[in-house]
This record gives structure tokens, sequence and C-alpha cells, in this order.
């Protein structure tokens, strides 16, 4: 049996099932056909649809549609899996994060304001803050890939299609077009220069 905080403002359609030990609190939609693991928190303001949520999952102010999320996942508050998404064991998706039509491995982190479209992820990766993967070019959608044990920094973009092998480094504000083999270093900044005393002309 769930715990609800508060019943009355939640809906929980008919063919819903709940584990043991599910908390739900206020201000939860969940419709279609949904499954609801042992132990996992709903904390305010999500609307599911037609999800399966594994064991132990917490979930707080997001939006999840036809998806799969395994066990140990925390998501939200305020990101949004869109539908045929598959999340893996131990995965931080966090605020601000859109994924579509992904598969994401066990123990990555993608923790704030990233999408992740059209990509299969291996395990171990840390997408960081502001990182887009590019998948539509205008006519046509394309996929990524992701080895294990990747690091991409912030503000990074991804332009499909493309591959990245296992342990590779990505540097913040890198745009990535060719493929990345295994154990690469990947830089790809305008190098910054510095114009002395010459600020004053833009006040």
């Amino acid at each position: 049996m769930a715990k609800f905080i508060n019943k009355k403002s939640c809906f929980i359609d008919k063919r819903v099932k709940i584990g043991k030990n599910v908390i739900i609190y206020q201000n939860n939609y969940i419709e279609g056909k949904c499954f609801i693991g042992d132990g996992t928190i709903l904390y305010p303001n999500n609307y599911i649809k037609d999800c399966f949520i594994g064991k132990n999952c917490m979930i707080h102010s997001s939006t999840l549609e036809n998806s799969e999320i395994c066990n140990n996942v925390s998501i939200g508050p305020f990101a949004r899996i869109r539908p045929n998404c598959f999340v893996d064991d131990e995965c931080k998706i966090g605020n601000f994060v859109e994924i579509k039509n992904s598969n994401i491995g066990k123990k990555n982190k993608i923790s704030h304001l990233a999408y992740v479209g059209d990509c299969d992820i291996g395990n171990e990766c840390n997408i960081g803050c502001g990182v887009i993967f590019a998948n539509y070019n205008g006519k046509e959608k394309n996929r990524c890939s992701l080895g294990n044990h990747i690091f991409i920094g912030s503000n990074c973009n991804i332009i499909a299609p493309v591959n990245i092998d296992d342990d590779c480094y990505i540097c913040a504000g890198t745009t990535v077009t060719n493929n990345v083999k295994k154990d690469d270093f990947v830089i790809g900044r305008v190098r910054q220069e510095n114009k002395a005393n010459r600020a004053n002309k833009y006040w």
C-alpha cells in the first residue's frame, strides 16, 4: 500500500500498479499503464504517464511519459523524460534536464540544464551543465553513441551523428563534430584574447 500525504490532491488511474512502501506527496497525476516500484518516493507536482518506475526512486516536480526508469534513480525537480527513454540503475537526472528517445546506462549524472536527444550513453558518465546533443539538422534526426566513463564539461555541443568511445574527456565549451576515440582528450575552443584598455568604449 502507498502512503499518501494528501490523497485528495492526487489522481491515480485505475491501471496504475503501486508496490510496497511507496510515498506519494500532494499534486501527483499518474495515468495510463504505470508501475511504481517498492520504496519509491513521488515528491509533489509530478505528471507520469505510461511509465515503469523501479524500486527506491525519487521523483520531484517532473514529467515522465512512456519510458522505463530502473532502480535507485533520482529525477528532478523540473526534469522532462519524453517518450522512448530507458534510464538504468543509480542515475541522477537533475533540474531542467530533458531526455528524449535515449538509453541512459548505469550510474550516469546529468545534473542540470542539459538536453539529451536520440542518444545511447554507456555507464558512469558525467554530462555537465548546459550540454546539448544537437540531434536535428533541419531535415533529419541523427543519433549519438557514448561509451563508458566519459566526462563532458559544461556548455558542450555534441553534433549528431558522432560516436564517443570509453574513457574520454571533453573540455567545457567544446563543440564535437567528429568521432572521438578511446582515452582522447578533446578541446575545441577559440583562444581567449584580452585587449588592454579597450572595455571603456562599450560603456
